[in-house]
């Protein structure tokens, strides 16, 4: 009888334990959540907008774009997409980035991958990787590639008209995005 009592204490113990832990993530303090990135999605198609273009969204925009950008380059892959985002993401936010090497240790890496529309506006961000401290770089980051924005005219290229940018955030939260160092 001794071992079932052990067994039966182990167990309440464990329950307690799993309680405990449930009852944690149900009140994580809000600098631990993550951010509220979604993109609200675009207003359904009214019948006057029906004929326009189906490949085309503009969701409500959270920044505005960098008047110190001239307008993008003709683009001949997706490859040239995510070069010419990630140099006109460094040129739209010129506070916010760094050129040199990255540090062995950086604060965040968020990842962020974008979805444009035909003319190579932003047309939704998802994030694909949210940084374990720093929350909110992620937000920067997200900022960041709506200044930046439009990337380029994409309609001649097959979709999807996606790629995906890692942001190398370090302690001062200035960022370079990875594409920069391949």
């Amino acid at each position: 009888m001794h071992c079932i009592d052990m067994f039966r204490r182990a167990g309440t113990a464990a329950a307690v334990g799993l309680a405990l832990s449930l009852a944690g993530c149900a009140s994580a303090p809000p600098d631990r959540a993550p951010p509220d990135v979604g993109m609200a999605p675009s207003a359904p198609a009214s019948p006057d907008t029906a004929s326009a273009d189906a490949t085309s969204c503009h969701p409500p925009r959270s920044v505005e774009p960098s008047a110190r950008l001239g307008p993008p380059a003709a683009l001949r892959s997706m490859h040239e997409v995510r070069v010419q985002a990630a140099m006109r993401i460094v040129d739209a936010n010129p506070d916010g980035t760094y050129g040199d090497r990255p540090p062995d240790v950086l604060l965040a890496i968020p990842v962020l991958e974008i979805e444009l529309d035909a003319n190579g506006s932003v047309c939704d961000i998802r994030v694909s990787r949210y940084p374990g401290q720093a929350l909110d770089t992620t937000q920067l980051a997200i900022d960041a590639v709506h200044r930046a924005a439009p990337f380029g005219d994409v309609s001649h290229l097959p979709k999807p008209w996606t790629f995906t940018e890692v942001f190398l955030f370090r302690n001062d939260r200035r960022f370079k995005p990875r594409t920069l160092d391949d």
